[in-house]
């Protein structure tokens, strides 16, 4: 049974690290890798620790941005061992493996691991919409990125292996992906800016809240498009251009 769920690597350091985590998606049947700027791949280490699962490294697509690996998922969960200063929804992985499988009959779904001393900023998880965390023991809870590749691709295969989940709602239109989100973003800002309403002291964590504040919602395509034929109709430079 394939899962059809990407994991998607963030500059990760070690090319041991890359095969390890294409040999723990291969034994629980996932075979979507992307990796984002990679400081080292392809890498004879990455062969080697791979054991047997070439294929999987081969297919790897290769990124030069974060947002380029995540662009036509619809549902994106990041992996986090310490908590944000904004928040995020956090889940552990056998929660998240039942919201995945809720979620791919109608979109792409990707898991994201961060660099494996610092892990994800904040600037990546505004664009997830959970974030899953592993319960370890708290005198000892370190886990290197193949064993938590490992732990969240073993619930992925549960839950799909035993139907998780609830059936997905009946949509009217599948979630946006994350490039269209990341466009109405991109154009909110804009108009907001326009107007006046970002603090020059503090656009950056205002613009992280929003981003939260519309993850929440799950947003369609359909609503996306609302959304931006409402902020066209708002821009003031629009509305400065028509009137001249």
């Amino acid at each position: 049974m394939e899962i059809p769920v990407r994991i998607v690597l963030v500059e990760t350091s070690h090319p041991g690290n890359i095969g390890a985590v294409a040999r723990a998606m291969k034994t629980m049947g996932l075979q979507d890798l992307a990796l984002v700027r990679p400081k080292f791949f392809p890498h004879e280490e990455a062969v080697a620790r791979a054991a047997g699962a070439d294929d999987i490294l081969d297919r790897a697509k290769v990124c030069d941005s974060f947002v380029d690996a995540i662009a036509d998922c619809g549902f994106v969960v990041g992996t986090s061992a310490r908590l944000r200063n904004l928040s995020c929804p956090t889940v552990d992985p056998r929660e998240c493996a039942a919201l995945v499988m809720e979620r791919i009959p109608q979109t792409k779904a990707a898991i994201v691991m961060g660099p494996e001393q610092s892990g994800l900023t904040n600037e990546h998880t505004g664009h997830c919409r959970y974030l899953v965390n592993i319960p370890t023991n708290e005198e000892y809870s370190s886990l290197n990125l193949a064993m938590a590749t490992q732990v969240v691709c073993y619930e992925l295969r549960m839950a799909a292996l035993s139907h998780v989940g609830r059936a997905a709602a009946a949509r009217e239109a599948p979630l946006a992906t994350a490039e269209e989100i990341d466009g109405f973003h991109q154009h909110l800002e804009k108009v907001l800016a326009g107007t006046g309403f970002f603090s020059p002291e503090h656009p950056y964590s205002l613009k992280l809240r929003l981003r939260r504040l519309f993850s929440r919602a799950e947003l369609d395509r359909t609503e996306v498009n609302i959304l931006r034929g409402a902020l066209a109709a708002l821009d003031p430079e629009r509305k400065r251009k028509s009137s001249e």
